[in-house]
C-alpha cells in the first residue's frame, strides 16, 4: 500500500461518523423562538430587559385572571381577622371543578345587584338548603337547627345579630355574613331586596385564604 493510500485511510479513520457528530442542543422552534426574541428586544426600547418585563406582566395577569387575586380590604366589617387596608389573596381554583363554599369560608363576591357596585368579603354563614335562624334563646344563630359558636372570629362585643331572621337559603346561593357584625352590610340588609340577600355562586369570585399584608399580620 502506498502513503497516499495510507493517508487517505488514515483521515477518514479520523473523521467521525453521522452518529458520533454532535447534536445540536437546541431544535428548529428553540432557535425559532429565540430569535423572535432577539428581533423583538431589537424593536422595543430597552432590548432584551423591556421584553423580559412584558412577559413577566402577562405572567402576573393571567395568574390574577385566573389563580389568584389581591384584594383589599375596604372597611371594617370583618374585623377582627380583617383590617381596613389588610391586602389579600383570593384562590380562584377553591370553587372551580366542583368545588363549592362551605360553612365558615371567607368568600369574595361581586355584589353588583344585589349588594351594590363591587366586591364584598363576607363569611358564609348558610349554603343551598341550610335554614338560618336568627336567634336561639342564648342569642346564638341556629343552622339546621344547631346552634353555631361564633366566638372564635365574631367582634369582641357583638351579638351574632340584632336584626331577627328565619330563612331557608335557595340551592345556588350563599347565606353571607360580616364578623364585625355590627359594622357589616350583608345578607341581612338585603332580605328584602331582589334575591333575598343571598349571594348565587357564579357571582363569587374565590376564598379569602391568606393576608399578605401587612406582613406584620399575614396569615393564612
Amino acid at each position: 500500500m502506498d502513503t497516499e493510500t495510507q493517508h487517505t485511510e488514515r483521515d477518514r479513520s479520523s473523521r467521525p461518523s453521522d452518529s458520533e457528530q454532535p447534536s445540536d442542543p437546541e431544535g428548529p422552534e428553540e432557535r425559532s423562538r429565540s430569535a423572535f426574541a432577539g428581533r423583538l428586544g431589537d424593536w422595543l426600547p430597552g432590548g432584551r430587559i423591556t421584553v423580559t418585563l412584558l412577559i413577566l406582566l402577562l405572567f402576573l395577569l393571567l395568574v390574577s385572571t385566573f389563580v389568584l387575586q389581591p384584594f383589599q380590604i375596604p372597611s371594617g366589617s370583618m374585623e377582627r381577622g380583617l383590617r381596613i387596608g389588610d391586602r389579600v389573596l383570593v384562590n380562584k381554583l377553591a370553587y372551580r371543578f366542583d368545588g363549592r363554599p362551605r360553612r365558615g369560608d371567607i368568600v369574595v363576591f361581586d355584589g353588583t345587584g344585589g349588594f351594590g357596585h363591587g366586591d364584598y368579603i363576607k363569611r358564609v354563614v348558610g349554603v343551598g338548603g341550610d335554614h338560618v335562624v336568627c336567634c336561639d334563646e342564648e342569642g346564638w344563630i341556629r343552622v339546621n337547627g344547631q346552634s353555631v359558636d361564633e366566638s372564635a372570629f365574631l367582634y369582641p362585643g357583638d351579638r351574632p345579630s340584632t336584626v331577627p331572621f328565619d330563612v331557608v337559603v335557595p340551592d345556588g346561593t350563599l347565606f353571607v355574613l360580616g364578623d364585625h357584625r355590627a359594622d357589616s352590610s350583608d345578607s341581612r340588609d338585603h332580605l328584602g331586596s331582589p334575591g333575598g340577600g343571598m349571594v348565587p355562586l357564579d357571582d363569587v369570585i374565590g376564598r379569602a385564604d391568606w393576608i399578605v399584608w401587612p406582613f406584620g399580620h399575614a396569615t393564612r
